[in-house]
């Protein structure tokens, strides 16, 4: 198949948060990484993957995808669902777990625990937190909308770690841990 030159390609693109990159295949969507300041970061981190193509002309959905992207950023409510992804070589446990994930719509938040019984897998909660750790795909494949028991906010594979979780949850108007002292005094 000659055609596949065009069909997959690498991106990288500046957001209000920083430089942000994707990866696509013929199938969807490879890889996504989260903002860094730099560029040549991003670059660097798409690139280290195998499978990531040179950057190849963009199909219409990866131009509307990195619209998307950049409207997420800069805090509006997208919804990713509908965006193909290339999880070749994801294993069944995952492929479950990720699709269940992608359910969360946005601000929406779970637990590894209660997403790995609607994924079918009840009490591995630990197994979910590393497959979503090996996420290829976040945003699309929503991982920083899975927090641990007691409302903690678990952890975060992705650069900036747990504080850019905090971050994008609360971009999505989710608090997560205590209320401000301020609101805390009001004793009534």
């Amino acid at each position: 198949m000659g055609t596949t030159s065009h069909a997959a390609g690498h991106a990288v693109f500046e957001t209000v948060l920083g430089f942000m990159g994707i990866a696509w295949s013929e199938a969807g969507l490879m890889r996504l990484c989260l903002p860094e300041r730099n560029r040549d970061t991003v670059e660097r981190r798409l690139l280290r993957h195998p499978g990531v193509a040179a950057s190849g002309e963009q199909p219409r959905w990866v131009v509307e995808l990195i619209a998307s992207i950049k409207a997420y950023a800069a805090g509006e409510d997208v919804d990713f669902s509908g965006v193909p992804v290339d999880l070749a070589g994801v294993d069944d446990f995952r492929l479950a777990i990720y699709d269940a994930a992608r359910k969360l719509g946005y601000g929406e938040t779970t637990t590894y625990g209660e997403l790995a019984k609607r994924a079918g897998h009840a009490g591995l909660p630990r197994e979910t937190g590393a497959a979503l750790g090996a996420n290829p795909v976040p945003l699309v494949i929503p991982c920083h909308r899975i927090l641990a028991a007691g409302g903690k906010i678990g952890g975060f594979s992705a650069p900036g770690g747990s504080a850019t979780k905090e971050k994008m949850l609360a971009m999505e108007g989710v608090r997560v841990g205590p209320p401000p002292a301020a609101q805390a005094s009001f004793g009534f």
